[in-house]
């Protein structure tokens, strides 16, 4: 009987994972072409300006969607009044963490001397009122690992508000054109997720329960705040210290590396914490659970990170034209950093699903106070450097997220990179090959194809050579996934 257990959690984890992975790729395949278009459309500058936006807006999620949505997925037991109660309380965060952006919108227009950030950052602002339902809403698809049912809903807003937003744009509204997109997508993948998942909000208010659930949240809720905030300060830094257009380019030179990994990373932490929350009390299960997200993790996002920084000159010279080349440098050093980042997230959830935190907490702490410490160094230098030193310590930090569940589950940092080893050789040895291949005399249209050929090519096979595990567990994912 326990055996069938265990076989049907892995069965649901293997699909779950894939139809998250597949709800995140189209999602973010959609929103990278329009977002494509609209860098076409518009000026690092007037990119930059949005950018500026987006970092609010997302700061501000934090308050309204963070913390109860992720106690809702670890509680062992949910009963219906607590997804109601949760509503609740969300819904009324988000006014007055609204009514804040609101009459601090002039503020920031000056600050940053753009005026038409103010009425940018009023309107845009009432995304957290959606945001707050859909919290609650992906978390109840995230207990019953019903991933089929998100990728629907998320596939539909993202088509109509990338629609609208390309009119908009080619109309020459091109910063409301980027605002329409996020308030468009926001409401209509709230009513795509009440047509396509059960849940209705409905029962009463359990203070018994919030309490419960909020003495766990508000850790997750604080972590979840610094961590963001330390995301998005090197943008608020390089807006203000530099300019709107160098923010656009730092923007756009994320977004490669950034969609890729925070991608695979969302999906990691959608399937595996509710996984790893139903087998809290058993370290061995847990231990091999994680072994096999972080062998998984490495295989798929180091080849990604070193074939992008390997074929960045031609990729951005097809996608974005050449007065975006002045960010290659840029998308190249935050390929580094952002190659351990599900490597972060796998760690971090583990340490969640076994309820500590606490611990979760303090290592927040504990490592942005490391981080600004580096940014405080880095700000002498150039943009490079600072982001050359911002990889540092995102690779220090991966020791900093293992150490306890050295003692936890018996799976810390050194066995972590001995089974992220092989991921890396064969990745470094195919970047470097992909990156030798701009000195042929070719045209970005036609260089970048035969990067990516001979890149996926030669990954494939020094993976068969060294890294043959999880190159059959991969396949066999996807086999369980067609079936």
């Amino acid at each position: 009987m326990a055996e069938n257990s265990s076989g049907n959690l892995k069965s649901r984890v293997a699909r779950g994972l894939l139809w998250k992975l597949s709800e995140l790729a189209g999602a973010q395949g959609v929103q990278f072409v329009v977002a494509l278009l609209l860098a076409r459309l518009m000026t690092p500058a007037e990119y930059g300006t949005v950018s500026y936006i987006m970092i609010f807006i997302t700061i501000a999620n934090v308050f309204v969607q963070s913390g109860f949505a992720t106690a809702l997925i670890q509680a062992p037991e949910v009963e219906e009044e607590d997804y109601s109660s949760v509503l609740r309380i969300c819904l009324l965060t988000a006014v007055p963490v609204y009514l804040l952006l609101f009459f601090a919108a002039p503020a920031a227009a000056a600050f940053y001397e753009i005026p038409v950030l103010c009425p940018l950052l009023r309107v845009m602002g009432v995304v957290l009122f959606p945001g707050a339902v859909i919290s609650i809403q992906t978390a109840y698809v995230s207990r019953e690992m019903d991933f089929r049912q998100l990728f629907k809903a998320t596939m539909a807003a993202v088509l109509l508000s990338g629609a609208v937003s390309v009119v908009m744009a080619y109309r020459g509204l091109n910063v409301w054109a980027m605002a329409a997109q996020q308030i468009l997508y926001y409401f209509a993948l709230m009513a795509g997720l009440f047509v396509t998942v059960p849940w209705r909000p409905r029962g009463g208010f359990r203070k018994d329960r919030v309490r419960r659930l909020f003495s766990f949240g508000w850790k997750i809720l604080a972590a979840g705040l610094i961590d963001t905030v330390w995301m998005n300060l090197y943008g608020l830094i390089i807006g203000k210290r530099y300019s709107a257009a160098d923010l656009g380019g730092y923007n756009r030179g994320e977004q490669f590396p950034k969609i890729l990994t925070t991608n695979l990373a969302s999906a990691i932490q959608a399937v595996v914490l509710p996984a790893y929350a139903r087998n809290q009390d058993d370290p061995d299960r847990l231990r091999s659970m994680m072994r096999r997200s972080i062998g998984l993790s490495s295989f798929v996002i180091f080849p990604m990170m070193a074939g992008l920084a390997g074929c960045s000159t031609a990729l951005i010279r097809v996608l974005l034209t050449d007065r975006w080349l002045f960010c290659v440098p840029y998308l190249c050093v935050m390929c580094l950093g952002y190659a351990f980042y599900p490597i972060h997230v796998t760690n971090l959830q583990m340490i969640t699903a076994l309820g500590r935190s606490d611990l979760f907490l303090r290592l927040e702490i504990l490592k942005k106070a490391l981080g600004i410490l580096i940014l405080l160094l880095s700000l002498r230098y150039g943009i490079v450097a600072m982001l050359l030193l911002k990889a540092l310590d995102e690779f220090l930090c991966t020791f900093l997220n293992a150490w306890p569940l050295g003692r936890l589950i018996g799976y810390g940092i050194l066995k972590q990179y001995r089974d992220m080893l092989p991921g890396a050789l064969c990745s470094c040895l195919m970047g470097a090959a992909v990156w030798s291949l701009n000195r042929l005399s070719l045209p970005a249209p036609v260089l970048l194809p035969v990067q990516i050929a001979a890149g996926a090519a030669l990954y494939a096979l020094f993976s068969w050579l060294w890294n043959r595990e999880n190159f059959r567990y991969l396949l066999e994912l996807f086999r369980k996934w067609r079936g």
